[in-house]
C-alpha cells in the first residue's frame, strides 16, 4: 500500500534526529550515519518470524526495510494478522515476538510467560497510533461527536444522521436523514479493544458491551483488518467507523472532532494525541511497560481516543533473544522512532522511549 506524506504527524518528530540508524556487523554497535547523535542499533544475525497488530504493519514494514538494509544477516518476517492472532502465535511458539494494540490480558500473561524460560513476557510500547472516528457523509465537514453520541451510534440507539443527538453537537450542519451504517473490525483487533475501552470508560451509561478484541455490539457491518475498514468507509456513503490515523490518511477519510474530558471538541493532530499519551501511567512492574491511558483526560487540547501498540517479547529465555534484541534496539532508538513521522504514526514521548530502550537492552 502506498503511503502518503503525513503533514500532521511530521510535526511530532520531536527534536530527535530523523536520520535512520545504521547497523554494523553482527553484535557490533554501529556509529550513526553522518555523525548524528541518534542511538545506534546492534545488528544481530538470524531469522525472526512475527505477527499481530495491523495498526503497526506500515511502521513495521518501514522498520524492517531499513534494518535489513543495514544488517545483511538479519531477516524479519512480520505479518499483520491482528492483535489477537499475534498473541496466540506467540503463546503457541510460532511467533518470536507479537505486535498487539493492547497489553496481554491477565489470563494471557501466564500462558505467554510459559514461553520465556526463566523470564516473563513483556509488554513494550513501541509507537503511538491515534484512532480516528471516520465517516462518509456528503456535505458534512468537521463533524463533532461526544463519547456518549458515539456510543449510541455504535450500539444502534442512534440510526439516522440527522438524529437530535448528532444535531445538538453540530449546530448549523446540514445533516441528511439517511441511515447510519456502522463499520467494525470483523477480526479480533487491539484497535477494537482500545476503541471499546474508550467508550466503556467515558460513556458507560450508553455503552454496555465492555471492551474486548472481538466486537460485541449487535448490528453494523464487519470488515477485515484496518485496510478493510478504511476501504468500506471510503466506498460506502453513510458509513462511520474507527481506524488508526495512518489508514484514515492513506484513504483520505473525513475525521470527526472528539469531545474530551475538558469539554472541548478536539481535532486529531499529533500534538493533541501526544497530550493524552504523555499522561499515561505505567501499570506494569520492572521492565514490563504496560500503560494505563486516561481516556477521560481533562488536559486542554487533548485528543482522547489513542492506542499504544506493543511488542510482546520474552525478557529472557527466548532462543531468538539476540535477534529480537537487535531489531527492537533499532525500533526503540531515536532513529527508529523518527522514521514514524511520515507514516501516520506518532513516536513515543521521549520519557517513555528511554524506558522502552532500557527494557530492550535488558533482554537476555
Amino acid at each position: 500500500m502506498k503511503l502518503q506524506r503525513s503533514g500532521l504527524l511530521a510535526g511530532i518528530a520531536l527534536t530527535a534526529t530523523l536520520s535512520l540508524v545504521a547497523c554494523g556487523s553482527d553484535n557490533e554497535t554501529a556509529s550513526p550515519a553522518g555523525g548524528a547523535s541518534a542511538a545506534a542499533a546492534n545488528c544481530a544475525a538470524g531469522d525472526l518470524t512475527a505477527q499481530g497488530s495491523t495498526a503497526q504493519k506500515n511502521a513495521m514494514d518501514e522498520w524492517i526495510k531499513t534494518y535489513q538494509g543495514q544488517c545483511s544477516n538479519a531477516k524479519i518476517n512480520y505479518q499483520g494478522t491482528g492483535s489477537g492472532a499475534g498473541i496466540q502465535a506467540f503463546i503457541s511458539g510460532t511467533a518470536d515476538f507479537a505486535g498487539s494494540d493492547s497489553a496481554l490480558k491477565p489470563e494471557e500473561q501466564p500462558q505467554a510467560d510459559a514461553k520465556c524460560t526463566g523470564g516473563q513476557a513483556l509488554n513494550l510500547p513501541m509507537l503511538v497510533g491515534p484512532i480516528a472516528v471516520v465517516y462518509n457523509v456528503d456535505g458534512v465537514e468537521n463533524l463533532q461527536l461526544s463519547s456518549s453520541t458515539i456510543a449510541k451510534i455504535f450500539s444502534g440507539k442512534v440510526t439516522k444522521w440527522n438524529d437530535p443527538a448528532i444535531a445538538a453537537e453540530n449546530s448549523g450542519a446540514q445533516l441528511p436523514a439517511t441511515t447510519i451504517e456502522t463499520v467494525h473490525r470483523s477480526d479480533e483487533s487491539g484497535t477494537t479493544d482500545n476503541f471499546t475501552k474508550y467508550l466503556s470508560k467515558t460513556a458507560p451509561a450508553d455503552w454496555t458491551y465492555g471492551n474486548a478484541k472481538a466486537w460485541k455490539a449487535p448490528g453494523g457491518t464487519g470488515a477485515a483488518k484496518s485496510d478493510g475498514v478504511a476501504a468500506r468507509v471510503k466506498s460506502t456513503p453513510g458509513t462511520i467507523s474507527y481506524v488508526e490515523l495512518s489508514f484514515a490518511e492513506n484513504s483520505d477519510l473525513k475525521k470527526a472532532k472528539i469531545k474530551n474530558g475538558a469539554g472541548e471538541f478536539t481535532e486529531l493532530t499529533p500534538e493533541s494525541a501526544g497530550k493524552t499519551i504523555e499522561g499515561a501511567k505505567v501499570a506494569g512492574t520492572g521492565n514490563d511497560l504496560k500503560l494505563d491511558i486516561d481516556y477521560s483526560t481533562t488536559t486542554a487540547g487533548a485528543y482522547p481516543i489513542v492506542l499504544v501498540t506493543y511488542e510482546i517479547v520474552c525478557s529472557k529465555g527466548s532462543p531468538k533473544a539476540a535477534a529480537v534484541k537487535g531489531f527492537l534496539t533499532y525500533t526503540s532508538s531515536t532513529g527508529g522512532q523518527g522514521a514514524l513521522a511520515e507514516l501516520g504514526y506518532g513516536p513515543l514521548p521521549e520519557t517513555m522511549r528511554t524506558k522502552v530502550a532500557a527494557s530492550v537492552a535488558a533482554i537476555a
